[in-house]
């Protein structure tokens, strides 16, 4: 039996087989890279700046500052002395502007958080973090209750 695998066979009968010499040691070695200086007159990017993400703005152009009052509560009741921060009372926002806020702020507090009954559920006490993404949106947060 031959020791050599099949493709390797198979590529020493076609002549695919070609191995590149290492003359990394050897004086007068050819420059690896020196097939790049026949691009060295290819034109540079574009000139100016790169293009600034716009920020999200309303349907008449101007930026998002008062979609409501939103209140802040932290809450103990029914979860065993764990507390929660809920932030609920949005007026005209969808379920999936809701989830979107949720995990923009999950990733922001490191902590997990859902949407239950139309309301964001944060857990732990998030109560400044969770102001500070509703008003960067747009909203105006209240702490409310206690």
């Amino acid at each position: 039996m031959n020791s050599m695998s099949r493709k390797k066979r198979k590529a020493e009968r076609s002549g695919e087989d070609q191995q590149i010499a290492n003359t990394a040691g050897t004086a007068g070695a050819a420059n690896a890279f020196g097939a790049l200086d026949a691009l060295a007159n290819l034109p540079t990017g574009p000139e100016g700046t790169l293009p600034v993400s716009p920020i999200k703005t309303s349907k008449r152009g101007q930026k998002n500052t008062s979609r409501g009052r939103v209140d802040i509560v932290r809450q103990t009741a029914g979860r065993g002395g764990k507390g929660v921060t809920v932030a609920k009372n949005f007026s005209g926002v969808g379920l999936t502007e809701k989830q979107e806020l949720t995990k923009k702020i999950q990733k922001s507090c490191g902590v997990g958080g859902t949407v239950k009954d139309g309301c964001i559920e944060i857990q732990g006490d998030k109560r400044d973090e969770v102001k500070r993404i509703l008003t960067e949106a747009g909203f105006n947060p209240v702490f409310a209750g206690g």
